[in-house]
């Protein structure tokens, strides 16, 4: 590694010089001629600060560690790193990143590597809304769950981020009510407990706010999001003569497999089935035609939020400030999958 030494060496003078210079504390103190003469060497060079060693000598590495599981091997949810890096990067951080791959027993020893490494905060971030088990750090440590909440309710030694899924679903059913339909599905999930109760009751609010009464028999139920999973309750659903005018789906993708069985009956979207979904997943929603109308999962603002809440707790801002949740809305994403009711 190229050193201050190196540098002082090259120029022909002390390494205090060097480092009054390129700390930007060389003012005043270092020949002017000279100090330009340092800084054009240790570009030219290529000089790094050692950030290990200043991190020792201030107590301050300006790093931010995460614990991920699985969100930097799914491209869905990676977003969420995406945001957290510019925002850490803007605000003169780096994170440290360790994904844990969905196995459980790396998580201890992953926040104890990153520990050991001086982290300043740590971020633990999951691929889906869901209950997270804090991990065991020192008291002072800012800590913030990205997209789950703690599972001990109402804990107060994290801060938490996670979507908006009922207002979400709301708003993905009022689109349709707005549209003039009152006959709507919905399709939710089962493999996502907290998603599937806030959607559910986003799509149940909507109704009771618009004054149309819900059809137990439109709400149907597939096993996991994934497209292959919607295909038999799209059947039941849309294969009946009483079928539904529109349907808000839980995903993009179990979106997906309702267009793939409304084709297959002779169903045209919007004309005579209205679509919407929720996640606004790339490679899904541009890629059906008509492109389907759905909300936004804020993935990067939440991944922004979190690294941004760490800093403020770790420069005082929110000193006295309790921990808390936020709800991170899900705002919508207009195509052309929704029309009118059919006549």
């Amino acid at each position: 590694m190229l050193t201050m030494k190196d540098v002082a060496l090259h120029v022909g003078v002390s390494v205090s010089a060097v480092s009054l210079v390129l700390s930007g504390r060389g003012s005043g103190r270092v020949n002017a001629e000279t100090a330009a003469r340092i800084q054009a060497v240790a570009d030219e060079l290529g000089y790094v600060p050692n950030h290990l060693a200043r991190s020792l000598k201030t107590k301050q590495s300006r790093t931010i560690g995460v614990v991920s599981d699985q969100v930097a091997t799914v491209p869905f949810s990676g977003q969420m790193l995406a945001g957290a890096q510019q925002a850490a990067w803007d605000a003169g951080f780096m994170l440290m990143l360790i994904d844990t791959s969905g196995n459980e027993a790396v998580q201890t020893p992953a926040v104890q590597s990153l520990l050991q490494r001086n982290i300043e905060a740590l971020i633990v971030a999951t691929n889906f809304h869901q209950l997270v088990d804090v991990p065991f750090v020192p008291a002072k440590l800012p800590v913030v769950i990205l997209d789950g909440r703690p599972e001990r309710e109402g804990d107060a030694t994290v801060d938490f981020v996670v979507p908006d899924e009922e207002r979400g679903a709301y708003t993905s059913t009022k689109l349709l009510i707005d549209a003039g339909h009152r006959r709507i599905g919905f399709c939710n999930v089962a493999a996502y407990p907290i998603a599937s109760r806030l959607r559910e009751r986003g799509y149940a609010g909507a109704l009771a706010e618009a004054g149309i009464e819900r059809d137990p028999a439109l709400t149907v139920v597939a096993e996991d999001a994934a497209t292959r999973h919607a295909i038999a309750p799209a059947e039941a659903l849309l294969d009946r003569p009483d079928r539904p005018t529109a349907v808000f789906a839980f995903s993009d993708q179990t979106a997906m497999g309702f267009f793939h069985v409304a084709r297959r009956l002779g169903l045209a979207i919007p004309h005579d089935l209205s679509i919407t979904g929720f996640d606004n997943q790339e490679f899904v929603d541009d890629a059906l035609d008509p492109g389907l109308t759905t909300v936004q999962l804020p993935h990067r603002q939440m991944g922004e939020w979190a690294v941004n809440r760490v800093i403020e707790r770790l420069d005082g801002t929110l000193d006295g400030v309790g921990r808390e949740g936020c709800l991170m809305p899900c705002a919508p994403v207009i195509r052309h999958s929704i029309g009118p009711p059919p006549t």
